[in-house]
């Protein structure tokens, strides 16, 4: 009796230090990948505002230039695609869900290298769409090449993963709560201790590192106050995003089923490049991430008057920038529909404001009407209203809205839901 009871303790010791060793590797690990993926996600970040800058200037000088910067940027990436990566195309979030979903499955340390510099060309020559998935792929991709280093973490791949995916998100906006909340409301869809645990040190990990390196926010806006009467059109502009969201959703699908119909490479590139090259000649402000063109018009927003062809610019950016984030991705670009969510809420959001002023002389703030239409496109197109509100307000490091962004983001959802059960990112995995 004296020796089952020795060994039971014994038994006991042992698996005690073995937890104890587990759980050291996995707050180690937590801490290697929160370390690489933020300063992945800010050195992709400050690259491609530069250089998208840069480009964008000159393209503006020449309008030549936005045919040819497109038709430059997806040649690359295709060259790059068939010398160095393995002639894979990138499937965006779509690859973390096939790792995920399957233990024996995991992300080659090539798709690192592969979506940071695809994403990085992608924008800087006017792929109209954003580093976002890009980031959120190749931090995943850290998370699961860390996993695989050492067996006692294998089965914690999905942690890791979602640890990478969270200071990724955290690094890009500052914003820790939202990496975490898209991490759980996208990838994982449940929480564990281990979940916590690793995303925890991994996006405080991305904030020190966003101190360190003196990031600021990615837009500034004088925020002040909101007003509970305009409740009903916080929910009205919910309905709306989601609305558009489904639109967005719809026009990848559907582009992306066309142009792979299309077997010759060299034809789907340079159809891709002449459409979007048009596109931007016509609409200079869906050149890229379309950041620039939120900018401008935030700071305009308060004493914007609405005149027709205010309205018609709006609506044409509203109604154009799906397709051309559509003809991008389908023609070979690396990227998803995150940022052009975040731009094509700000314009609904615009227009909203603008038309209850001009018509029905309701005086609601415009500027908020932008913030709250970012969060709310947002949440409808990735089925997240928790991340979106978080995001949003990250964008500008201001709370100050989160309630009626809070609305609209879950009004949003709903709708979208309603109208289309599927995501860009879920319908590929049905």
């Amino acid at each position: 009796m004296q020796e089952i009871t020795l060994l039971m303790a014994e038994f006991s010791t042992i698996k005690s230090n073995f937890k104890l060793i587990k759980y050291r590797k996995i707050v180690l690990a937590s801490i290697l990948i929160g370390f690489l993926t933020s300063f992945l996600a800010i050195a992709l970040k400050r690259g491609t505002e530069h250089y998208e800058e840069v480009l964008f200037h000159q393209a503006t000088s020449n309008k030549l230039l936005f045919l040819i910067f497109p038709l430059i940027g997806l040649t690359i990436i295709t060259i790059l695609r068939y010398f160095l990566f393995k002639k894979k195309k990138n499937k965006g979030i779509t690859e973390i869900f096939e790792t995920t979903s399957n233990r024996k499955n995991s992300l080659p340390s090539y798709k690192i290298p592969s979506h940071l510099i695809n994403g990085f060309f992608t924008v800087i020559f006017g792929g109209s769409t954003g580093i976002e998935v890009s980031t959120v792929v190749a931090s995943a991709t850290v998370g699961s090449v860390t996993q695989e280093k050492e067996n006692i973490l294998n089965q914690h791949k999905t942690e890791l993963i979602c640890a990478g995916v969270a200071s990724g998100i955290a690094a890009l906006f500052f914003s820790p709560i939202a990496g975490i909340l898209f991490a759980y409301e996208v990838i994982a869809k449940k929480v564990s201790k281990i979940f916590i645990l690793t995303t925890s040190i991994a996006t405080i990990i991305a904030v020190l590192i966003c101190i360190l390196l003196d990031e600021k926010s990615l837009f500034h806006a004088p925020i002040t106050t909101w007003h509970l009467k305009a409740i009903p059109f916080f929910i009205l502009l919910g309905i709306i995003a989601g609305m558009n969201s489904v639109y967005l959703t719809k026009c990848v699908i559907l582009f992306k089923q066309k142009f792979n119909a299309i077997k010759k490479t060299n034809q789907k590139i340079i159809l891709s490049a002449i459409l979007l090259g048009i596109s931007l000649i016509v609409l200079p402000q869906l050149y890229g991430d379309g950041y620039h063109a939120i900018k401008e018009n935030l700071i305009a927003s308060n004493e914007l008057v609405l005149t027709l062809p205010v309205f018609i610019t709006i609506l044409s950016i509203i109604v154009f920038k799906p397709i051309v984030t559509s003809i991008t991705l389908a023609g070979g670009g690396d990227g998803g529909v995150f940022a052009p969510s975040i731009f094509i809420g700000g314009f609904v959001g615009l227009l909203l404001a603008i038309i209850l002023n001009t018509y029905f002389g309701l005086e609601v703030i415009p500027l908020n009407f932008m913030i709250i239409g970012m969060g709310a496109m947002l949440s409808a197109s990735i089925h997240a209203p928790f991340t979106a509100t978080f995001l949003a307000c990250g964008l500008f490091h201001n709370y100050n809205l989160f309630i009626p962004i809070f609305i609209s983001c879950f009004t949003a959802k709903i709708v979208a839901e309603k109208i289309c059960s599927y995501t860009v990112y879920s319908y590929s995995k049905n």
